[in-house]
């Protein structure tokens, strides 16, 4: 997982492969706040963004996951909310197994889970070693607009 803040961008892309760094530079270089829900794609099928508006829930009601296939740059342009994170080991168990389909692999509980806050202008990269819980309420609900920029892991 790396963290960080898109006005940090110059500092990051020192230490970031390409792919990512093209996820940061579309979303540092694009007018978020006039993009529609939906799906952009940036190049092709191996990148794309998925624009997201929706209400942040208890963390009792959101499902911890990881992907396989795809890389998560998960930048909040408005609103806050809060991420579960934890890593992939032999502890958190998969309870529905939907990678082929979709690729997602969803926890029914996950050990040693923290909370990361993506407050607007954050951004989180979570890899295929990272069980991520997102939209969770930070200390009540919260309307959020937030982009995931999808990266197909065989770029990096």
């Amino acid at each position: 997982m790396f963290f960080g803040n898109l006005e940090n961008l110059a500092q990051d892309r020192k230490v970031l492969a390409g792919p990512l760094v093209k996820a940061l530079e579309y979303l540092k270089n694009t007018e978020i706040g006039k993009l529609p829900v939906g799906r952009y794609e940036i190049e092709g099928t191996k990148i794309f963004a998925l624009v997201q508006e929706y209400q942040t829930s208890p963390w009792e009601k959101k499902k911890a996951e990881t992907h396989q296939k795809f890389i998560d740059v998960q930048y909040v342009y408005q609103g806050v909310e809060v991420a579960g994170y934890s890593l992939t080991d032999t502890k958190n168990v998969i309870s529905e197994n939907k990678l082929a389909e979709k690729d997602a692999a969803f926890y029914g509980s996950v050990e040693g889970e923290k909370d990361l806050i993506l407050s607007a202008g954050r951004y989180a990269i979570f890899f295929p070693t990272d069980i991520h819980r997102p939209g969770c309420n930070f200390e009540t609900e919260h309307s959020v607009k937030k982009v995931v920029i999808k990266v197909a892991v065989d770029l990096l």
